[in-house]
């Protein structure tokens, strides 16, 4: 599944998290792994002297050299490279020329992206990249490399599709149990109803609609890995934040640890995922995300 890993580092110490943790898929998958290091152009036009210019490269190589040194204690021989430009364009540029299987990046760098995210690095390698992006969040505990629990989220479109061979791969790296969900936002089916309240009979075409969704992805799943144990689950949720609201709360209740979701191809990425179910889980979930776009 993924034969080589573009690890994207800062210095910082998300950074650092997120590549130790880039470092043990890479280890689990037999992966080749590059540690990538981009030399801010911004930041290079405000230096006002050569040594200014010397020490920002330096950091950059005090980054890659501190990752290539954790990679060597697992046993890892990884490539390490610097670049100097728009990190965005860096980063995806190559993932391209080294036809990468995974991106992994760490959601808060040194661009501040923290809950904010957007348009920070992080979102728009996202909306940038064909390749699929793990972001790996300050509260991931990568002390533990294995993903017991790996839940697929699905909103019965070819966009959620794509996320199954990727939760497959984990799953069965690791033997853990896949768990396929679908959120029932019951704000936004209000609005659409435009009545008072929601009907009976209008929730249970909801439910039925989701579990349809869910099911089609364990079949799927099932054809292609039955030794997977698959949990279906469709939830309802009445919160403003709508429908990731009702995955975070899954993730809580079921000691979720890696979570896959699909997302659309890169003419529509942009539009769908700011502001969207996918932007809000990535901002907010305490558990690693793996995004996986649908080609155009």
């Amino acid at each position: 599944m993924y034969d080589r890993i573009i690890i994207a580092v800062d210095g910082s110490e998300e950074a650092r998290r997120a590549a130790r943790r880039g470092l043990k898929i890479a280890q689990a998958f037999g992966a080749s792994v590059t540690v990538l290091s981009v030399i801010n152009q911004k930041a290079l036009r405000l230096t006002e002297s050569a040594a200014e210019k010397t020490r920002l490269r330096e950091r950059a190589k005090e980054a890659v050299t501190e990752i290539e040194d954790l990679a060597s204690d697992l046993g890892l021989s990884v490539t390490t490279e610097l670049a100097e430009g728009r990190p965005t364009s860096q980063i995806c540029e190559c993932a391209t020329e080294q036809n990468a299987g995974l991106i992994v990046v760490g959601r808060q760098g040194l661009t501040g992206l923290g809950r904010r995210l957007l348009g920070g690095v992080t979102e728009q390698v996202l909306h940038r990249s064909d390749c699929p992006v793990l972001v790996i969040p300050s509260s991931d505990d990568e002390t533990d490399a294995e993903y017991s629990r790996v839940l697929i989220t699905t909103d019965g479109s070819e966009n959620a599709e794509v996320a199954i061979p990727h939760g497959i791969a984990f799953a069965q790296r690791d033997g853990s149990d896949v768990h396929v969900l679908n959120v029932v936002d019951l704000q936004a089916a209000g609005g659409e109803f435009n009545a008072g309240g929601l009907e009976k009979q209008f929730l249970e075409r909801l439910d039925a609609r989701g579990q349809e969704a869910v099911d089609s992805v364990a079949n799927k799943i099932e054809e292609s890995a039955p030794e997977v144990t698959v949990e279906t689950a469709v939830k309802r949720t009445k919160s403003f934040e709508g429908v990731a609201a009702g995955i975070r709360e899954y993730v809580d209740e079921n000691d979720i640890d890696l979570i896959v979701m699909g997302s659309h191809g890169r003419s529509n990425l942009k539009r769908q995922l700011i502001g969207s179910v996918a932007s809000t889980v990535l901002r907010t979930a305490n558990v690693p995300v793996l995004v996986v776009k649908r080609s155009d």
